[in-house]
């Protein structure tokens, strides 16, 4: 039954691959979370339903980070809803209780410094800054976008899930969208390499070089973040943000508050007579 498993992840694989259209990426750290499941355990036949006992895979991944053995049950899960939905295979799934993972606050970066890089960056970095920050993008939208959905004062997006949505520009980021086009001429997409659109660890290295020359370590999803919670923290609607972040529900940008509540309470200990006394 073994073998008859792993027949079964490198169907699941190709159906990843050739049906939902994953990326390599994804496809790997599924592969890699299925072929260590299989090698420890049991898949076997018990009137007439399939189990597959994970309790060994569990002792073996204990020690993992919590957000590691979320990832790899979650591939499982996956795994096994292909087995009974594409297959016709009723399985029933031992040991795949959830774990709980604390969440994590983003750390925004500070206004000033944002700032700071701006005024001393190129004219293609301060526009990978400002549309990452100015509008809130992932990295994935901003390698893949086009010059067509730049129209005017707005842009179209194309999100997770084929999910369109549109942002306004800011009169300055319309301008260095302008000046920068002009000067550089793309044929296609807003940044390109060759003739190709630059990707998104192309785009990742460029802004992490340039904040690690002024000092600090920003991620492209730092900017993201610090795009909510300075809307949120001047006063910005949540339900604006969440649609301009492209949150399925409000409940993703629920977060950001949090993190707006405790800036409040930190400032509130620093400032008032009575605190710390």
């Amino acid at each position: 039954m073994k073998e008859k498993l792993q027949n079964y992840i490198e169907e699941f694989l190709n159906y990843l691959y050739d049906v939902r259209g994953y990326s390599d990426t994804s496809i790997t750290t599924y592969e890699i979370a299925l072929r260590q499941m299989a090698e420890v355990s049991h898949f076997y036949k018990e009137e007439g339903i399939h189990i597959l006992d994970i309790t060994p895979f569990r002792f073996q991944i204990v020690k993992n980070a919590k957000k590691t053995i979320v990832k790899k049950l979650s591939a499982i899960r996956s795994f096994v809803k292909y087995l009974e939905d594409q297959c016709q295979l009723p399985v029933k799934l031992i040991a795949d209780e959830a774990i709980k993972v604390p969440q994590s606050l983003p750390k925004p970066i500070e206004e000033k410094y944002i700032i700071e890089v701006l005024e001393s960056a190129t004219m293609e970095d301060k526009l990978i800054i400002s549309m990452l920050y100015g509008l809130g993008l992932r990295i994935s939208e901003l390698s893949g976008l086009k010059l067509e959905d730049i129209k005017g004062s707005w842009v179209q997006i194309h999100g997770k899930g084929s999910k369109v949505r549109e942002l306004p520009l800011l009169e300055e980021l319309q301008q260095l969208i302008k000046t920068y086009t002009s000067h550089n001429v793309p044929k296609k997409y807003l940044f390109e390499k060759g003739n190709a659109p630059m990707n998104a660890a192309q785009l990742r290295y460029k802004l992490t070089k340039l904040f690690k020359s002024a000092g600090l370590k920003v991620t492209p999803h730092q900017l993201r973040h610090s795009f909510a919670t300075h809307l949120l923290n001047h006063g910005a609607r949540i339900a604006d943000v969440s649609e301009l972040l492209g949150h399925e529900t409000m409940a993703t940008t629920q977060v950001y508050t949090k993190l707006g509540s405790v800036k409040k309470m930190q400032e509130y200990m620093k400032a008032h007579p009575l605190a710390g006394k």
